[in-house]
């Protein structure tokens, strides 16, 4: 069982796939992609392509819990999913983002030069935080 995860942005989204097995996060990558329907068709096809079951979706909420306009659109990107007949799953990814820069700072790499790495690292700390919960 394959999982993906998807750190959806405005003009860039993280993804991240989890080996065969869906115990650990396997390939990351970064999709360019600013609008909604052809994102959903890119995601679905890179889901395809790598026998993906399930995309767990990154929900993002303020510190207090409460959803705003970025919650909003990642329910309207799990919606254009779902009609492509994808299982999708939401997924709190409260932090994930101000985690990824730490992770890659503390790796050495300046901050204009991973603006787009940053996407696909908080991905796969999504990725890594949904398969923990499974166990």
């Amino acid at each position: 069982m394959r999982v993906m995860a998807i750190d959806y942005g405005d003009a860039r989204t993280g993804v991240a796939v989890s080996d065969l097995t869906g115990t650990i996060a396997g390939e990351s990558f970064v999709i360019a992609q600013w609008d909604a329907q052809a994102l959903a068709d890119q995601l679905v096809q890179a889901a395809k392509e790598r026998d993906v079951s399930t995309l767990v979706l990154g929900l993002p909420r303020n510190m207090d819990g409460t959803e705003g306009p970025r919650a909003a659109k990642a329910r309207a990107l799990k919606a254009l999913l779902e009609q492509r007949d994808m299982a999708v799953v939401l997924w709190d990814e409260r932090r994930t983002t101000v985690d990824a820069h730490r992770i890659l700072r503390e790796n050495g790499k300046r901050e204009k030069k991973h603006r787009a790495t940053v996407d696909a690292v908080a991905a796969a700390l999504i990725l890594e935080g949904y398969l923990g919960s499974l166990s």
